[in-house]
């Protein structure tokens, strides 16, 4: 069978690298173009690029896979089958049908939930129980195609987007290894999805959806945090310096957020405040119940534990973080 990938960030690598592990002839492997990166701006290659110029594989780095020129090269690969991996790119009609077997897709998500460019993070961020991966013959929808295979994952209570990450790519690539003969050899019965996704849109993640809003409640926000863990990080500002969140934990109030009861207290003009700043860490009051910070970051400062950070730095009861 011949193989022509197309993937681009880490989360494709060890699909790619599974599938030549197995032996498969792949013919050629199509990522996004390299682009500048950091603060020197150096032209940096693409994940999947670096693993298979290791693995000897010929790549070919299309700034538009839709152009005459990019369906004529991968014609010319004549491949079996095309697997998409995050590729970055809409894949138009004439390379979906350009395969026999079609071209077919590696998702992050139990389908028809997470349709989307991150469903790992919206399923930290939501809270949801489980996720895993669906194996899908692509169509011209958004992640609409035909089920071929599924592998479930509970997620864990300390469950941060990186270590969801790492286990979907992983099982994902042993899926997607475990379902390629069987597609060879007609033993799959493709599942259609319904039109509609069963939970909200996974858009793509930016930068400010990281901004803590402080009126929410303190189960929301933590989640925020692990959700957001390693990329782009949750955060909020102290003394007017940027502060990354990296690990905290939610407060059971007995009775309910006694603090917000307390006379002349509104529970939303109170959110954002610091209660107490110790040893334990430092509690914020929020829309629903304390946030204790674990781990920080003040900008221009390292990653520390916040009894670390409280050493060196003076935090007084009732500042606000914005």
């Amino acid at each position: 069978m011949k193989v022509v990938f197309m993937g681009t960030p880490d989360f494709s690598v060890g699909t790619l690298k599974a599938i030549a592990d197995a032996g498969y002839e792949i013919t050629g492997v199509i990522t996004q173009p390299d682009k500048p990166k950091g603060r020197g701006k150096q032209i940096q290659q693409t994940p999947v690029k670096e693993a298979a110029l290791a693995l000897g594989l010929p790549v070919y780095q299309p700034s538009r896979v839709r152009s005459m020129e990019a369906i004529d090269t991968i014609r010319q690969m004549k491949p079996d089958v095309i697997v998409v991996v995050a590729f970055g790119q809409i894949i138009p009609k004439e390379i979906l049908e350009l395969p026999p077997l079609g071209c077919i897709n590696v998702h992050a998500s139990l389908l028809p939930a997470y349709r989307g460019a991150a469903p790992i993070q919206w399923a930290v961020i939501n809270g949801e129980p489980k996720s895993g991966v669906t194996i899908m013959k692509m169509d011209e929808g958004l992640d609409t195609g035909d089920m071929l295979a599924k592998t479930e994952i509970p997620l864990e209570m300390d469950e941060t987007g990186g270590s969801l990450f790492d286990k979907l790519s992983e099982s994902g690539a042993k899926l997607l290894v475990d379902t390629l003969p069987l597609l060879a050899e007609g033993k799959i019965t493709p599942e259609p999805q319904p039109e509609e996704s069963t939970t909200e849109y996974a858009r793509m993640i930016r930068k400010e959806d990281g901004h803590i809003d402080w009126t929410k409640s303190a189960v929301e926000i933590e989640r925020l945090i692990r959700g957001m863990d390693p990329w782009p990080s949750a955060y909020t500002t102290l003394d007017g310096k940027i502060l990354k969140i990296w690990k905290a934990r939610v407060v059971a109030m007995p009775g309910g957020d006694l603090f917000s009861k307390l006379p002349g207290q509104d529970p939303k003009k109170s959110a954002g405040k610091i209660w107490v700043a110790d040893e334990s860490g430092i509690h914020v009051k929020t829309g629903d119940g304390i946030l204790i910070i674990e781990e920080l970051q003040l900008a221009g400062k390292k990653r520390m534990k916040t009894a670390d950070f409280l050493r060196g730095y003076t935090v007084e009861p009732g500042t606000r973080l914005e």
